[in-house]
């Protein structure tokens, strides 16, 4: 029986945020960078670490974090990029079983403190569905044994027609939770919105916007500026409110993180989900108020 959205809470949805850093509509103005993530916690109860994808974070720093966040709060931690494939040049470890372990080390900090929700695996657009990148999962999902371990793609030979159900019940039987993200269709860069969990407990979703011209400008000096430079409208949340009950079928949790982050939509998109699907959406600063109202 689908479930109607008044009957969802704060437990079997939870909504957030790509980074706390690029936020400043949500904070009290004059807070400081080193306040910003006890302030974010109250307000979200997720999070999606972005900054670990960049370099790899410290043992101390994740158990810093994660003393600064409630109990309920949890981290969807980005994977190293030398771990996904995206690392140009030479990585700052000796040997690739190395780097994984010093992720790993760095992990379970946030574990053991019942903070890490997933670790997020997101392969670039060259990652395309050959054996040698699945055996690359395989090994990955052997080296990080132990965590649970979101996978997205950015290759849509991944889900080209028969390949779908193949590479959902890969997933499914490698015990991946299944990243569905919502992102511009350009091209084979970009993948389908596939609305199919691959594991009955937690799902992720992750909202990149629709800016199709933007996507593919990773090459351009101010392509962070661009690709994610989307306000998600009233239908489209609306279609997502629909999208989440379907998912919540055969999910028990899903958890859906806001990356449209270019144009500082994400955080006013949040909240628009959130008050759609009943939950309890953060109250702003007064001074802030006025950038949500259309």
């Amino acid at each position: 029986m689908p479930l109607n959205h008044t009957e969802l809470d704060d437990k079997n949805v939870q909504i957030g945020l790509s980074g706390w850093g690029d936020h400043d509509e949500i904070y009290p103005k004059g807070t400081k960078a080193g306040e910003k993530l006890q302030v974010y916690s109250n307000r979200f109860p997720i999070v999606e670490l972005d900054s670990s994808f960049y370099a790899v974070p410290s043992p101390e720093r994740m158990q810093k974090w994660s003393e600064q966040t409630p109990d309920s709060f949890g981290f969807i931690v980005k994977a190293y990029q030398g771990m996904t494939g995206h690392a140009r040049g030479k990585i700052p470890f000796a040997d690739t079983r190395s780097m994984f372990q010093a992720f790993r080390e760095s992990a379970e900090e946030m574990q053991k403190a019942g903070k890490l929700r997933a670790i997020l695996f997101q392969y670039p657009p060259w990652f395309d569905c050959d054996r040698k990148h699945v055996e690359m999962l395989r090994r990955t999902r052997e080296w990080m044994d132990g965590f649970p371990l979101a996978l997205e793609f950015r290759h849509q030979s991944w889900f080209h027609g028969e390949m779908m159900d193949k590479t959902l019940a890969f997933m499914r039987e490698e015990g991946w939770i299944h990243s569905i993200c919502d992102e511009p269709q350009a091209g084979e860069g970009s993948v389908p919105m596939i609305l199919e969990p691959t594991r009955d407990d937690f799902t992720l979703v992750r909202l990149h916007g629709r800016n199709a011209a933007g996507w593919h400008s990773s090459g351009q000096p101010n392509w962070r500026e661009v690709r994610y430079l989307y306000r998600y409208n009233e239908q489209e949340l609306m279609e997502w409110e629909g999208n989440i009950n379907k998912l919540l079928e055969s999910t028990q949790n899903c958890w859906v993180i806001f990356n449209n982050n270019s144009g500082g939509d994400a955080a006013g998109n949040a909240i628009q989900l959130m008050n759609l699907l009943n939950l309890d959406a953060p109250e702003l600063p007064p001074d802030q108020l006025m950038l949500f109202e259309d």
